[in-house]
């Protein structure tokens, strides 16, 4: 199978350490198709920049969407998720979302760590709409915002690994979710040091996409598609979609 990883990001760092982490857990079984984006923001760190990615994202899948089985969000907010699953007949993952219902799997209750503040209202947002906001403890976090995300995981590992001892000790939970772009593979890392079971969303996100490949769900007769209308100013192959025609 080939899953599409896309990165509403601009940053092509990001991209090389999320792939590695779904390569890593894909293994042999599906080849990971990596793919940035070209214009928007260098970091996502807002609801309105996830607003405006969020448009990004559906172009980047149209592109691309009739040669891969399914398509991982690569962004923690998930932005363009639901949209994009109303317009694609393939199995759309988010970041959040998968890391959010993989920690409800494994545990009884669950929190997110991050490495900034500005993060935190809009992460709490993600597991809102999940449905699961009762065994959520809350978004630990720094005080102050980085400077820089290059290399935080690196620069804040000893803050961050303190940070998920705090919601593992204080806050109850069993779960630890590290969120963020920033932080692929991180779990990993530090899973020897910190307490409680450590999610990577890459990874979470990974393996959904491939469990949902496997189910093979039928999209010929799915309910709530949009109703086929015109655009303008939209990329080619995104206004052909929601025109629907056939490219």
């Amino acid at each position: 199978m080939r899953i599409l990883l896309v990165n509403p990001n601009m940053t092509d760092a990001m991209t090389r350490s999320m792939t590695q982490v779904a390569r890593d857990l894909a293994g042999e079984d599906a080849e990971i198709v990596p793919l940035t984006a070209t214009r928007g923001f260098p970091y996502i760190a807002s609801r309105a920049e996830a607003q405006i990615s969020g448009a990004n994202v559906l172009e980047m899948i149209s592109e691309h969407h009739r040669s891969v089985d399914a398509v991982i969000v690569a962004a923690f907010g998930d932005p363009g998720l639901v949209a994009a699953r109303e317009l694609f007949d393939l199995p759309v993952v988010g970041m959040a979302e998968a890391a959010v219902m993989t920690a409800a799997m494994l545990g009884e209750r669950f929190s997110v760590v991050t490495f900034s503040p500005h993060m935190a209202r809009w992460y709490t947002d993600c597991v809102r709409l999940t449905g699961l906001e009762p065994r959520f403890t809350g978004v630990r976090c720094p005080a102050e915002a980085p400077a820089s995300v290059d290399n935080v995981a690196e620069t804040l590992r000893d803050d961050l690994v303190g940070l998920v001892g705090a919601a593992t000790a204080e806050d109850g939970a069993d779960v630890v979710i590290l969120g963020g772009a920033p932080l692929a593979g991180l779990a990993q890392q530090i899973c020897d040091d910190a307490p409680g079971i450590l999610i990577d969303p890459v990874a979470a996100a990974t393996a959904q996409a491939m469990s949902l490949v496997r189910l093979a769900p039928n999209y010929r007769r799915r309910v709530g598609r949009p109703a086929a209308k015109s655009s303008s100013g939209l990329s080619r192959s995104l206004s052909t979609l929601i025109a629907g025609e056939t490219p």
